[in-house]
């Protein structure tokens, strides 16, 4: 198998476990991360946000350039039964892929991977199975999600905040996997993906909580070859998601929900602090 031929098998995977982590999580969020269920999806959401990193970096360590478009997660909506059971389908179809592809590799850490992810992705489906066969009838004949109290211009603004931050997220991923080379400089900027991360769920959770699936859908996304133009990407990112976590903040909705509104506080100090760390290394780099 020839570099280029591996780095688009592994950018197939890529996106497949990108997908996983979309839908465990918007599950999850429907769910209510305080509920056993929800609780239960955004842990398998993790663990599928290891398995995205893994291929990531090969991908990165090849040269090639990740894929950061999700592939299609087929599921059946119509109750949670459904769900579940679509879930264990998914997880069960991924054991003989990644073992039929780990076969093809030769690299022995990249074998490793695909065997690993084949022997996780067994673990996900008996636990989904466990869930399913566990449903009582009224939770396994219902559905996810709330009933919707949000007043639809905010619900708008929240939802472009999500899809603001979720790009942003992938865009902080996207230079770690590719500048991985570059030092520590890489693992800082996967740092503050994680950040990134819980920032998205403190914006993407009150849509879901009210019954509506959280826009995960990511704007454009820089593939600057420099990693001075990647910084400078991500300077840009991170004031400008500042400045709309204030404006938020200012909302008079915003102000009825204490919950998020500490989260955005804690937000806004955090995007500060990233503000100064990265405008650091941009000085370094002179």
């Amino acid at each position: 198998m020839s570099k280029h031929e591996l780095i688009a098998m592994v950018n197939r995977d890529l996106t497949d476990e990108h997908a996983a982590i979309i839908r465990y999580l918007v599950h999850g969020y429907l769910e209510g991360e305080d509920t056993p269920l929800g609780a239960g999806l955004l842990s398998r959401a993790r663990e599928e946000m290891w398995h995205m990193h893994w291929l990531g970096m090969i991908i990165g360590k090849l040269g090639g350039e990740p894929n950061l478009t999700p592939a299609p997660y087929p599921f059946d909506p119509t109750n949670r039964a459904t769900i579940f059971k679509s879930y264990v389908e998914y997880e069960l179809k991924l054991i003989p892929h990644y073992h039929g592809e780990a076969d093809q590799v030769e690299d022995p850490h990249i074998k490793r991977v695909l065997h690993r992810e084949a022997w996780e992705s067994a673990i996900h489906a008996k636990k989904f199975q466990r869930v399913h066969d566990r449903l009582k009838p009224d939770m396994a004949a219902g559905k996810p999600g709330g009933e919707n109290k949000l007043p639809a211009g905010f619900v708008e603004k929240v939802q472009e905040m999500v899809a603001a931050k979720y790009t942003e997220m992938l865009q902080h991923i996207r230079i770690s996997w590719v500048f991985q080379k570059e030092e520590m400089l890489g693992w800082e900027i996967m740092d503050f993906a994680f950040t990134k991360m819980k920032q998205l769920a403190h914006v993407a959770e009150p849509v879901a909580e009210n019954g509506i699936n959280p826009k995960f859908k990511a704007n454009n996304i820089d593939l600057s070859a420099s990693i001075g133009f990647a910084l400078k990407k991500a300077l840009e990112d991170v004031r400008s998601s500042r400045e709309r976590h204030l404006d938020l903040q200012n909302d008079t909705e915003t102000k009825k929900h204490a919950g998020l509104l500490i989260n955005l506080d804690l937000s806004v100090q955090q995007e500060a602090y990233e503000r100064e760390e990265i405008e650091g290394w941009l000085g370094s780099l002179k």
